[in-house]
């Protein structure tokens, strides 16, 4: 009876290795572990149907998602000395890299067979890009070495895998060097090395050189794509040059580069921060005419735009017409709105959309928190500002330096010094950093109940840590020692080096 058991196994798992891996899962999940693990010593080590059936129970686990199951049987593939090749390796490894807080497993797999399992190019450069997206650039480069001295040159892939983990760890000038040795070595870059190396200078704040790379990146014949686009597009926008992002745009329809949700979310987004709410709808209108539809992003962009402009029906209607479009408004919906009524002293409509958010089942964040107690203070009613952040605190929510600020602008705005000072300090406590919007209403505050030598003490601060005062600051401080009769300290300030003071 075992031995007919046995047989029976044996043919399903040749069945097994030919089918596709969803099929393949399906007639595995037939044969109890228990079983399989029976079978398996019926095979010697040199059965090449051993070595197909351990492939491919790895390729099948791997594709379905069951990773360490995968990572078993190539463990047991390894206690029989089965050779593994890199076709069997590399999708574990690909799929343990991509896996979250997958990585360090990934990296003790591929440091563990050093010399042991032979790795191709691809096991190199998915351990390289694994690396840099779990920002290990040490490793990387480790990776990289290993790769060189095994006869194996890097790719543009593996380069751009390189350049990119760079530019997300700040290492920008590494980044810029890698991009030359490319071009020195005669390997040119393609659209998603520009584009990687574009977005990195973006986000590492050099917008100026962005630009230039972008337009070095069609000097050089690479056509920019979608990505580099919506990169180039959203900088533009964001820096209020809307007309020039507008250019881009026709360029990109004008090529035939296929536009997604983000590009118009982006164009969206400039023309509704320039306070052109109209003509945000009119785009979005051209938008579903090219089969787009769109995102609960749009419709929080636009209802933020409707609020700028305080078309506050308009933005209710908008609101309403995200359920009708089979979305569900989110966290940031309702806080757009909260932002939008609070800033006109409507507390009754933010009041309600607060009830109506926790019946939806939406708990309110620290944001939430921070808009209704700017609210209040924008009423006058610092008390209940308060009564709101005792409530943050129970949720167990963590303040910030916007939660902190609004209050302490409160305190400072009713001369109740005393409590600003006292919140100011509980900030080094909760190890929060004050911005210079913190320090500046300090100096303020301190000015307007007549203590200058506070707000002197104040500026001095700021000065240590290189941060630059306004000018209304300045000029209070100064008023106030005049006024005071700190005649010495007030001329340091107008007629010594900004650092003397």
């Amino acid at each position: 009876m075992q031995a007919e058991s046995t047989r029976h196994v044996q043919i399903l798992l040749q069945k097994m290795i030919k089918l596709p891996p969803i099929q393949a899962q399906t007639l595995l999940r037939r044969i109890p572990p228990s079983v399989l693990d029976s079978i398996i010593p019926h095979f010697s080590n040199s059965s090449p149907i051993l070595t197909v059936l351990y492939e491919s129970l790895i390729d099948i686990y791997v594709k379905s998602g069951q990773i360490n199951m995968g990572l078993q049987w190539y463990v047991r593939m390894k206690e029989q000395e089965i050779e593994v090749k890199p076709n069997t390796l590399n999708p574990l490894l690909k799929a343990m890299v991509m896996e979250n807080e997958g990585f360090e497993k990934a990296w003790r797999v591929f440091d563990g067979e050093k010399g042991k399992v032979k790795l191709d190019e691809y096991s190199y450069g998915i351990m390289i890009k694994g690396c840099c997206e779990a920002k290990k650039m040490g490793k990387a480069f480790e990776v990289l070495d290993r790769m060189r001295e095994t006869g194996f040159e890097p790719n543009v892939v593996v380069w751009t895998s390189l350049i990119d983990g760079c530019c997300k760890n700040g290492e920008i000038d590494r980044a810029r060097e890698l991009f030359e040795r490319m071009e020195e070595m005669g390997m040119a870059p393609n659209q998603h090395t520009y584009t990687v190396f574009i977005n990195g200078l973006f986000k590492n704040g050099l917008k100026k050189d962005g630009f230039w790379m972008f337009e070095r990146m069609k000097e050089s014949g690479v056509l920019p794509n979608l990505y580099a686009y919506n990169s180039i597009m959203n900088v533009l926008c964001d820096d209020g040059k809307v007309s020039r992002a507008f250019v881009l745009f026709d360029e990109m329809l004008e090529r035939g580069v296929d536009c997604n949700v983000v590009t118009y979310n982006t164009l969206v987004g400039g023309l509704c921060r320039q306070k052109q709410v109209a003509e945000a709808e009119e785009l979005v209108g051209r938008m579903k005419q090219r089969g787009l539809s769109p995102n609960l992003i749009t419709f929080n962009i636009l209802i933020d735009g409707c609020c700028g402009v305080r078309n506050f029906d308009k933005a209710m209607s908008l609101f309403h017409q995200i359920v009708s479009e089979g979305l569900l408004p989110s966290l940031v919906t309702y806080n757009v709105l909260l932002s939008g009524f609070s800033k006109v002293g409507d507390l009754t409509m933010a009041l309600n959309l607060l009830r109506e958010m926790e019946v939806r089942g939406i708990r309110p964040s620290k944001v939430t928190y921070t808009i209704l107690m700017d609210a209040f203070i924008r009423c006058d009613n610092l008390e209940k500002a308060f009564e709101i952040y005792s409530s943050m605190m129970k949720d167990g929510l963590t303040v910030d330096v916007c939660t902190i600020g609004a209050l302490i602008n409160g305190l400072c705005a009713k001369g109740n010094m005393k409590e600003a000072s006292r919140l100011f300090q509980s900030m080094a406590e909760k190890q929060i950093k004050p911005n210079d919007l913190i320090y500046n209403m300090m100096i303020s505050g301190h000015c307007k109940e007549r203590n200058s030598y506070r707000a002197l003490k104040f500026l001095r601060e700021m000065r240590e840590k290189r941060m630059v005062p306004n000018a209304a600051s300045f000029r209070l401080t100064i008023e106030g020692l005049c006024n005071d009769g700190k005649q010495k300290e007030a001329e340091m300030l107008i007629s010594g080096p900004s650092g003397s003071f």
